[in-house]
């Protein structure tokens, strides 16, 4: 069975002007199922790139990009965007939730977009906010809700179509310290449960060392931490 997400050789190069400014050099990174990665690395280092390229967002320079064993490069746009709804799950430092819909009907969404039946899109919605702790939160609007609330939505959000992938880029960053780790407690036991295989940024080395490997971006490459 192919690894959920396997990045061979992967460099991207940033062009201004005549200048060109290579921020990744040949990234080799594989991630089992099941398995919590934490990316590790200051900023300017090419973390959120590494994430974007994972996530199909950009596309490299060159190297391969394999999701399920399936080579992003010989995809249609289509084929990549199918990916990204069906496999990849992505959380971020800002939740990003649709601030005209109540919390169930930010998790309702992509499963709708992704082709469920309302009713079911609903029943899946609310089992994951339950299972987060928001099963009485479920009707209010984000702008009810306190940070660490948004953030559950936003990860419940990202699980709905219950991908292979969890890409999450300093999910907790806005968050105050107590907060952060109850939510991350929560993702973490969530990963696992689903037998997700997880990449997380994060500048916490707490957070960091309860994850099953850690990274860093050293000259444009993925090392061992």
């Amino acid at each position: 069975m192919s690894e959920p997400l396997a990045l061979r050789g992967v460099v991207r190069t940033f062009r201004s002007g005549d200048a060109t400014l290579p921020v990744l050099r040949g990234v080799d990174l594989t991630l089992a199922a099941g398995e919590i990665v934490a990316l590790v690395a200051p900023s300017g280092t090419g973390k959120s790139t590494l994430l974007h390229l994972a996530g199909l967002l950009e596309k490299p320079d060159g190297g391969q990009v394999v999701v399920q064993g399936r080579d992003a490069g010989s995809l249609s746009d289509g084929e990549r965007t199918a990916v990204r709804r069906d496999s990849i799950g992505f959380v971020y430092q800002f939740h990003h939730l649709l601030g005209e819909f109540t919390a169930l009907e930010n998790v309702v969404l992509p499963q709708m977009i992704a082709g469920r039946r309302r009713g079911d899109a609903e029943r899946k919605a609310m089992g994951l906010l339950e299972a987060f702790g928001l099963g009485r939160r479920a009707g209010h609007l984000p702008g009810r809700l306190s940070g660490g609330e948004q953030q559950r939505v936003a990860i419940a959000r990202a699980l709905a179509n219950a991908p292979q992938v969890l890409l999450a880029d300093e999910p907790t960053g806005n968050l105050d310290v107590r907060t952060a780790a109850v939510v991350f407690d929560e993702l973490l036991g969530m990963v696992r449960n689903h037998g997700v295989a997880a990449l997380i940024a994060t500048h916490n080395p707490d957070l960091a060392a309860r994850m099953d490997r850690r990274v860093t971006l050293h000259e444009g490459k993925v090392v061992p931490l």
